[in-house]
């Protein structure tokens, strides 16, 4: 037995010795957090097995395979954790990790500004400091979940007299306290995932600073790369997506449960095992499982679907992030060629009550988020490759000098 199996098999008699649909959400990810199953990748004194990639995945399969629902999984998990436990003070991991991995707190990202998405280095948000604390007024937009987060990791200006890259901050900021307005964004798919938040005279605590002032840009950098590997085609949500999720039901009831509202479900779908099933679902409704031609191209993306498994963790982040929003289009394309018409319906009386129309409709979004697609490949080019950079002239100009960096 290798040490995959080996993991495989402990991990399986602890789901099912453990796993009981009926006890509530919130014991659930409490019990999952405190016997490292639920993160088996992190490390053993922070909620976690210490686990390679390999063994970690074993450990997810195994739980999938007794029908457990997942740990939780969102930004607070995929992103902040691992950067905390990287970055962060003692007295910050203290406060923080636990609340992460039980479920308890909920966090969303104050990145993008409305003059400010794929160039992040361009954010005019400032943040004055005041004695102990510092004063932040602003904007953010596409904030997933803003109205609901219980706290937040936010991207702020504490410089305006050096180049844009170097008067960058980053904070912890506590979301239910004055001066914050969320406000949510609707989609075009009907859902409201995303929140324009405002920001006025907002106080932040010194120590709640990640890093040292002014470097900001390089704690944003290993956020984003944290983001990227969380969108790794075989990245182990189990539909487990932190929300605003009733903690009090019944963990059994999110296990297979209708789509979400917030349309992560749809994100979800078109990934790993589930974006399997789905097409063997959609050949069925289509009445073409013998058909040779729809076959081979259900067949053709179950074998990207295995090679992105193999490669997961193995390729560097922004080829990861561009492999897997790829394949999530041929999922989506090859579901409403199946599907024919009757894929562009919305509704319970929809295929599959309207999933794959949200897909069609949520998947474009997957080259945005994270850093563009064409962002992805310039990081490939100029670290990977070692390609000449992108001509950058505000590269040593302050940033009160910049055009958009007007702010005083």
């Amino acid at each position: 037995m290798t040490d995959v199996d080996a993991v495989y098999s402990e991990a399986r008699s602890w789901f099912e010795a453990n796993w009981d649909p009926n006890r509530p959400l919130g014991e659930w990810w409490e019990l999952l957090a405190r016997s490292g199953w639920g993160f088996p990748s992190w490390p053993t004194r922070w909620f976690g097995k210490g686990l390679d990639g390999a063994a970690a995945k074993a450990a997810h399969r195994a739980r999938a395979d007794v029908g457990a629902f997942s740990a939780p999984a969102g930004i607070a998990t995929m992103m902040v954790a691992p950067t905390l436990m990287e970055l962060g003070t003692p007295a910050q991991q203290d406060a923080y990790l636990e609340g992460i991995a039980t479920g308890r707190d909920v966090w969303c990202q104050l990145f993008s500004e409305p003059g400010a998405g794929s160039d992040l280095a361009g954010v005019q948000t400032k943040a004055v400091r005041d004695g102990d604390e510092w004063v932040v007024n602003g904007q953010k937009v596409w904030t997933s979940g803003g109205h609901y987060a219980r706290y937040a990791i936010l991207v702020a200006r504490t410089d305006v007299d050096v180049p844009k890259h170097r008067g960058l901050s980053f904070f912890l900021l506590d979301m239910r306290q004055p001066g914050i307005d969320p406000r949510p964004l609707r989609q075009m798919t009907g859902d409201a995932e995303f929140n324009e938040v405002f920001l006025t005279d907002v106080r932040v605590p010194a120590d709640h600073l990640v890093g040292e002032i002014g470097s900001g840009w390089n704690v944003a950098l290993q956020i984003l790369l944290h983001e990227r590997s969380s969108l790794d085609a075989d990245s182990d949500t189990g539909g487990g997506i932190m929300g605003d999720l009733d903690l009090a039901a019944p963990a059994g009831s999110f296990v297979g449960a209708a789509k979400q509202d917030d349309g992560m479900d749809a994100i979800a779908a078109a990934s790993g095992d589930r974006a399997k099933q789905l097409l063997l679902e959609c050949l069925d409704r289509a009445g073409r499982r013998d058909d040779p031609v729809a076959r081979q191209r259900v067949v053709e993306v179950f074998s990207l679907i295995d090679i992105a498994r193999y490669s997961g963790g193995r390729l560097a982040p922004s080829l990861g992030k561009l492999a897997s929003t790829q394949l999530m289009r041929r999922v989506r394309d090859t579901a409403l060629w199946l599907l024919g018409p009757g894929g562009t319906l919305s509704g319970a009386d929809a295929p599959f009550d309207g999933l794959v129309t949200d897909m069609a409709l949520m998947v474009p979004g997957l080259s945005i988020a994270g850093g563009t697609d064409e962002i992805q490949r310039n990081i490939v080019g100029e670290r990977e490759l070692g390609l000449p950079g992108e001509p950058r002239v505000d590269k040593d100009i302050a940033f009160k000098d910049v055009l958009q960096g007007t702010i005083r």
